[in-house]
């Protein structure tokens, strides 16, 4: 009984609460709940009709929209065997994780209990993940709380590890419909092809990618990964609709590379370079960062181009001791960002560097535990901000 009673009571001080913050003046709610993640405004949603009704004001979701555009998040997707499956997502303008359940959602499409499903990548409110056993592509929009299976790809049913090979870029419209565009470029019969999904026509559009004899872009183009090596990658440039996509092959002649660890993406590479740990067992070998190189690719020579390094300072607060490195990395608005997750003996460990080009400074971002213990990593990748439409 006494613990019956302890919980009525703190239902009735959390609804005297809620009522209490509602009789705010509403510029006052409103200022509170700016400073909130988009993630808890969505949930502030469900509270009571009357913050229901202030978050779904046109003047609320603009200045909103405004503010959170401007973060950017990084989404891991983690899963336990056959159960506990979400994505946690962590934004440059917050101090913690937040944990989104997407298994109601994914309900809808999947039918199989502990369906292998990894997630491809984000932008905006939408999330791609894909199925191994059904061999689709599921599009989720978290916000409108919509979900739907992408139609095949004219290159057929595909399993997690081939999309995990190619290039890939989401694109929202900026009408703010909820619609994007999805790319990739694989090679068919040794040429590179775009293929591109758009969801507003629910059709795919391939195009083959041409050499470009020095005739390289100037304007904002895309960048999708063909092939990965540390001698010589395959990238394509894909620019304006009115102009065909390029290969790019570019080069890197400089040292031991096969060595060196390396992470790419949007026309960029990074290379770490590590050191083995003495004394530890040959069965759990481990190694240290010992220095990270940015470098892009070259407009002129087409050719991979030194950028820039992690700064000493830097490199003493992430140098620890790994068994297992993957990584992510993104260029958007004059900065490159990258996430490296390593894993020694079972643990997680999670570094996240940004780099501003105009001003050459590079940061370090200290991110709390994400309690990857026990877990396994199902996705990573970056997104830019979330909206209220």
């Amino acid at each position: 009984m006494d613990g019956c009673q302890n919980s009525d009571t703190n239902t009735a001080a959390a609804a005297a609460a809620t009522l209490g913050f509602c009789l705010l003046p509403s510029e006052l709610i409103q200022s509170i709940l700016f400073s909130l993640a988009l993630p808890e405004i969505i949930r502030m949603k469900l509270v009571n009709k009357f913050l229901a009704y202030l978050i779904s004001d046109r003047d609320f979701i603009r200045q909103c929209n405004l503010r959170s555009r401007s973060a950017t998040w990084l989404f891991v997707y983690k899963k336990r065997w056959r159960r506990d499956a979400a994505i946690h997502g962590f934004s440059d303008q917050s101090n913690r994780w937040f944990k989104v359940c997407i298994d109601d959602l994914m309900k809808q499409v999947l039918f199989y209990p502990g369906e292998d499903v990894y997630l491809l990548t984000a932008s905006g409110n939408t999330f791609l993940f894909a199925s191994n056993n059904q061999k689709v592509v599921i599009a989720v929009n978290l916000v409108s709380k919509t979900v739907k299976k992408i139609p095949p790809c004219p290159l057929g049913p595909r399993g997690t590890s081939s999309w995990r090979r190619s290039g890939m870029k989401l694109v929202p419209e900026p009408s703010g419909s909820g619609h994007f565009r999805f790319l990739f470029v694989e090679l068919v019969e040794t040429i590179p092809v775009v293929f591109e999904y758009n969801s507003e026509t629910e059709k795919w559009h391939c195009i083959e990618a041409r050499e470009s004899n020095g005739n390289i872009p100037r304007n904002d183009c895309m960048f999708l990964n063909a092939v990965n090596s540390p001698h010589e990658s395959l990238v394509v440039a894909v620019g304006s609709e009115h102009t065909p996509p390029f290969i790019l092959r570019p080069r890197l002649r400089n040292g031991n590379i096969n060595d060196w660890r390396h992470v790419y993406g949007d026309g960029h590479m990074m290379i770490m370079k590590s050191t083995g740990v003495d004394g530890t067992d040959r069965r759990r070998a481990a190694k240290v960062l010992s220095s990270i190189e940015m470098w892009g690719i070259s407009l002129k020579s087409g050719n991979w181009e030194y950028v820039s390094s992690v700064p000493v300072e830097i490199m003493e607060q992430i140098g620890k001791p790994y068994g297992v490195m993957i990584g992510c990395l993104e260029a958007r608005n004059g900065t490159i960002r990258a996430v490296l997750m390593s894993n020694y003996e079972g643990l997680w460990d999670i570094t996240w560097l940004s780099y501003e080009k105009q001003s050459n400074i590079w940061n370090w971002m200290s991110l709390p535990d994400c309690k990857m213990k026990g877990a396994n990593l199902a996705g990573i990748t970056f997104s830019s901000g979330l909206s209220l439409t």
